[in-house]
């Protein structure tokens, strides 16, 4: 059973500061931060943020994921937060994962929490555990001192240019065979950083480019750093949404080059293909579960801008079976398409033939079911992903290749996407010279 208590803190922005940073004494916590910027989304948040601690009861299962999720999320009948791996795409089809793995984040990883913080309406919801000690937490959490500090981190190429590029080349012609339409590549930057601050790097995350689908996840000594502007799939009621992100390009700080760049990216042929390919696939998995002529394209190959790049997104609905459990839902459209390809299955074998990191928790998804059955469940990229025990510090990036792809200029999109990183905690030069 639980008891809302209504805080009002006063400055919410401290008091969700000092939240993060109590996180250090957390095996579990989960931050969801929406950006607290409604206006740049085609479907807003209900909340700003909301975040979740302690544990009541967690799930780690190693096999039938999904069914451990559903019999989980049936018995608790509560709110849940937790991740989902993108190689659960192995218990979904006939595949394999065999690339380095040196995070080591479980497959599927879900809490009952103690206590859910919803900041909504100028105040902080409470709902926590009739026996958790709720007035206690709160004054430990206000005693909390923000440090002002931040790791430098020297990042290193798994993989070279030449390797990145003869990777492209080799796709574009599986492309031109006829075996796929489109493929998300992706390739990792990694680090053994000293003294790394996941929580102090995650504010600082937020304030130089905060996004909606931002999140931060600490799972006992593995931790999730995500500036994700995408959304995977949100039900509400009997509504399910989808907000597939294809098509990147820069910002410039000059307004006439910035509004030249965003309409280059609205007008391009090959980004307009790739996101229009990514719909095409997400409609196809939303009818699996949809009631029938329900699905439907709200927008498609919108232009949104974020602190350091504009993207181009587009957003597909569709009314979910009355029968259909809310796992279920998630399965049916998991992995999202916009972080595989099409066809997607032989899009995903070529991923792991040509990748040379396990994807794990990276094009993944982070997010929460509500007591009420709904969910929202973001897009792991953008992301920093830590294990504490191997030191061992991860930063993917990747771009869609179809056939108008130029190897050299995906290259130059990867960087671009992981550059706003490097720059917030230092960048490496074996990078560019790689």
């Amino acid at each position: 059973m639980r008891k809302l208590f209504k805080y009002h803190p006063q400055s919410s922005e401290v008091f969700l500061e000092q939240l993060l940073v109590s996180s250090k004494q957390d095996r579990h916590f989960t931050l969801l931060y929406s950006g607290g910027n409604t206006s740049n989304r085609t479907v807003s948040n209900r909340y700003e943020w909301i975040a979740s601690i302690g544990s009541l009861a967690v799930i780690s299962p190693t096999e039938n994921c999904f069914e451990a999720l559903k019999a989980f999320h049936k018995k608790s009948d509560d709110w849940l937060f937790g991740c989902l791996s993108y190689d659960l795409k192995n218990e979904i089809e006939t595949l394999n994962s065999k690339n380095d793995d040196n995070l080591l984040f479980p497959e599927l990883h879900f809490v009952q929490p103690e206590v859910v913080f919803i900041n909504r309406d100028n105040a902080i919801e409470c709902h926590h555990h009739e026996s958790f000690d709720i007035q206690s937490k709160l004054e430990a959490i206000e005693r909390i001192e923000i440090p002002n500090s931040q790791s430098k981190v020297k990042f290193q190429s798994k993989i070279s240019r030449k390797e990145y590029l003869n990777a492209i080349t080799e796709l574009l012609k599986n492309i031109k065979y006829g075996n796929i339409y489109e493929i998300n590549y992706c390739q990792e930057f990694y680090s053994s950083p000293n003294n790394f601050d996941p929580q102090v790097t995650y504010l600082n995350m937020l304030k130089k480019f905060p996004t909606p689908f931002s999140c931060f996840v600490k799972q006992n000594s593995r931790y999730i750093l995500s500036a994700s502007p995408e959304r995977f799939l949100k039900k509400q009621g009997n509504k399910l949404t989808s907000q597939p992100i294809k098509g990147t390009i820069r910002r410039s700080a000059n307004q006439k080059e910035d509004m030249q760049l965003a309409n280059e990216l609205h007008t391009s042929d090959k980004e307009r293909s790739e996101n229009i390919m990514i719909v095409d696939l997400v409609r196809n998995d939303l009818a699996k579960i949809a009631k029938k002529g329900t699905v439907t394209v709200d927008e498609l190959c919108g232009i949104y801008s974020y602190q350091t790049v504009h993207q181009m997104i587009s957003s597909v609905s569709a009314q979910l079976n009355d029968n259909c459990h809310p796992v279920d839902a998630v399965k049916s459209c998991f992995p999202m398409g916009s972080m595989t390809g099409a066809p997607k299955v032989k899009a995903m074998q070529l991923i792991e033939e040509f990748e040379h990191t396990k994807r794990g928790i990276y094009s993944g998804a982070v997010g929460y079911f509500s007591p009420n059955g709904d969910f929202d469940f973001n897009v792991i990229i953008r992301t920093l992903l830590y294990s504490e025990i191997n030191n061992y510090l991860s930063l993917m990036a990747g771009s869609a290749i179809t056939n108008l792809s130029i190897p050299e200029k995906e290259y130059e999109e990867c960087l671009l996407k992981a550059n706003s990183f490097f720059e917030l905690i230092g960048k490496s030069t074996d990078i560019t010279n790689a």
